[in-house]
Order: C-alpha cells, then sequence, then structure tokens
C-alpha cells in the first residue's frame, strides 16, 4: 500500500499572499507609531505590550505578534525615531553646500527639532537618561543612534576645514561637543524650566562657537532662513 503523505500547508502566494503582507505591514507601522508617540511622552521605560495594546485597541497577543518582546519593542521605536531624525534633519542637510552651509543646516533643523519636541521630548536625550547605567541591547542601540548622528555632524564640521570655512586647527571633537551642549542645554530650559528665548539663546551660541574657528568674516553674517 502506498503511503500517504499529509498534505502541507500551501503558502499565501499570488495577490492574496501580497495583500496580506502589506496589510501586516501596514499594522505594524500602525503600532510602532503609536509606540513612538507613548515613549516620547512616557520614555521608553514607559512602553509596555499592555499599554500598547490598549492605545491601539489591540489585542496583547496582536501586538506580540508584530514585537516578540518590549525589548524589541523598545529597539524598533529608538530606530523609528532615528529614521525619522534623518529624513527631517540629516537628508535635507546634507543637500546644502559642503562646508558652514551645511554645518549651519544641521544645526538649525536640530534645533527646529528641539523646540518642536518640547511638549513630547527627544528619545535620544531622555533614553540616555533612562539607560545610561543600564547595559544591554537597548542601550547599545540608543548609544549607536547617537554615535551615527554625531559622526555625520563631525564630518561636516571636518568638511567645513576642508573647504577652508574653518581654520586648519580647528577641533573638530571639541567643537561637536560644544554644539551638542547647545542642544542639551536648549532641550533643559525650554522643555523643564519652560524659559523663553532659548531657542535665540542655542543660535547665538552656534554663532559664537563658529566665530572662534571662522576663516571668511563675512561667513559669520550668514544666517540659514528660519
Amino acid at each position: 500500500m502506498t503511503a500517504v503523505v499529509p498534505s502541507q500547508p500551501r503558502k499565501r502566494t499570488g495577490a492574496v499572499g501580497v495583500r496580506a503582507l502589506h496589510k501586516g505591514q501596514q499594522t505594524r507601522a500602525a503600532i510602532l507609531d503609536a509606540a513612538l508617540t507613548l515613549a516620547s511622552h512616557m520614555g521608553l521605560e514607559g512602553l509596555s505590550i499592555g499599554a500598547l495594546a490598549d492605545v491601539t485597541s489591540m489585542s496583547k497577543s496582536g501586538v506580540f505578534a508584530h514585537f516578540g518582546s518590549r525589548e524589541e519593542l523598545q529597539i524598533a521605536v529608538i530606530r523609528e525615531y532615528h529614521n525619522r531624525f534623518e529624513e527631517e534633519v540629516f537628508f535635507p542637510a546634507v543637500r546644502e553646500a559642503r562646508g558652514l552651509p551645511r554645518l549651519r543646516a544641521l544645526f538649525e533643523r536640530w534645533v527646529r527639532r528641539v523646540s518642536v519636541e518640547v511638549d513630547s521630548g527627544c528619545i535620544y536625550i531622555s533614553g540616555a537618561v533612562e539607560f545610561d547605567d543600564r547595559p544591554g541591547p537597548v542601550r547599545d542601540a540608543l548609544a549607536s543612534m547617537v554615535r551615527a548622528w554625531q559622526s555625520a555632524l563631525e564630518r561636516a564640521i571636518r568638511l567645513s576645514i576642508e573647504e577652508g570655512h574653518l581654520r586648519p586647527d580647528a577641533d573638530s571633537l571639541q567643537m561637536l561637543f560644544e554644539i551638542h551642549g547647545l542642544i542639551l542645554a536648549l532641550h533643559h530650559d525650554a522643555r523643564f524650566l519652560r524659559l523663553p528665548g532659548a531657542v535665540d539663546r542655542a543660535r547665538a551660541g552656534f554663532e559664537r562657537i563658529v566665530s572662534l574657528y571662522t576663516t571668511d568674516p563675512a561667513a559669520k553674517k550668514t544666517r540659514p532662513a528660519r
């Protein structure tokens, strides 16, 4: 007698499979968008499968199917935040001319984003507070994204030196440190202390840093459109 081999479940193919895949991607994107909003207001530690299920009106198992763990969810949120940061800050700025125009554009767009995030919060900054002394995959993912952004900013500084806009002896790492410090001060004064004028002080601080190293006095008068 010939053995009967149980039939295997057929894989979904064609239009039906494509629609199912597309729907799954849309659902995941919607969950991730809600998770990013939650994390912006409550921090990465405020994220949970249960809280996200409530916000999205889904079951916990439905959310869990897209993010197998809370840690995986947190990392996905960090990556999504970084992607949006790049789209809003980095990519438009790198279309500017190499050197100071590009560096100014990077800083200006960064300032604008932080000023918009006053009522929600910057995941880079809040995440650093939450995970600065907590080793693990979430901290690693967050640190990797911050380092990537700092590397891009330092490269813009070095290009400004190469283009002759900044003096050859300009210390790119020191400038990066001071520029990043301006953003941290802006976030603190605008979000925590609610002090008026914090954005203008950040911009003035940036121009003061540039003026210490610039080789072209006319460059000091160039300001990005606001």
